[in-house]
């Protein structure tokens, strides 16, 4: 019998960061929702897909072969052949994710793939809906979040060294804007599911959200 982890939270508070970490730690499958989702955004964009029609999203994803691998203990995602893992934190590809990710279509061509995964392995999985759509069962559930003002600083500095020009202002506007939509999307909108523990790292450093949700974790696990 799999056990699984999901982490849930608005965009920039530390998800993957967490949870790769997370399953490092307790040796299982970390499972990047988010970077499939960012991969199907990439095969959007190299389509040159209109967003704004569903239509045309529904019909553009269907060709879309997403896979994940690990390489030195590293995870990659393939799109086809192609490693799309350096291109899917771009902004380009973060702004197009949050708009074709509600599509009924992109989601049930990940859904299940991903419920695959969990019931064959121990995962740690992270995204938007873990807890409250692909893994409601989930033993664990997490809902890991911070104020506005700390994910754009996070993310900002994050550009910055990457040599990225950047302007905070609109970094936290983004972030707003793609609160709203991810929050109020008609199929699974970001929300806390009952069951899940809350864990605002606003003033937490990663290592001690790490400590925190291991902790969650023995507590569940009665140990």
């Amino acid at each position: 019998m799999s056990t699984n982890i999901a982490i849930d939270g608005p965009a920039g508070a530390g998800k993957s960061t967490v949870a790769r970490a997370v399953a490092k730690e307790l040796s299982y499958i970390y499972v990047d929702t988010g970077a499939m989702y960012r991969a199907m955004a990439v095969h959007l964009l190299h389509k040159g897909t209109d967003l704004e029609n569903a239509a045309a999203v529904a019909q553009s994803c269907q060709d879309a072969e997403i896979t994940i691998a690990y390489e030195n203990g590293e995870q990659q995602v393939f799109l086809g052949e192609e490693n799309v893992t350096l291109q899917l934190r771009t902004e380009e590809v973060g702004k197009a994710a949050s708009k074709s990710s509600p599509n009924p279509a992109v989601r049930q061509k990940l859904f299940h793939l991903q419920r695959e995964l969990a019931a064959k392995y121990d995962v740690v999985m992270d995204g938007r809906d873990i807890g409250t759509t692909i893994l409601p069962e989930a033993d664990v559930k997490i809902y890991l979040t911070a104020s506005v003002s700390t994910r754009a600083l996070r993310r900002y500095k994050e550009l910055l060294e990457k040599g990225e020009h950047c302007e905070l202002a609109q970094i936290e506007k983004d972030i707003e804007e793609r609160d709203f939509r991810d929050k109020n999307r008609e199929i699974s909108p970001l929300r806390q599911a009952k069951d899940a523990v809350l864990v605002d790292s606003s003033e937490m450093t990663a290592a001690e959200v790490i400590r925190r949700i291991l902790e969650i974790c023995k507590e569940k696990d009665g140990r």
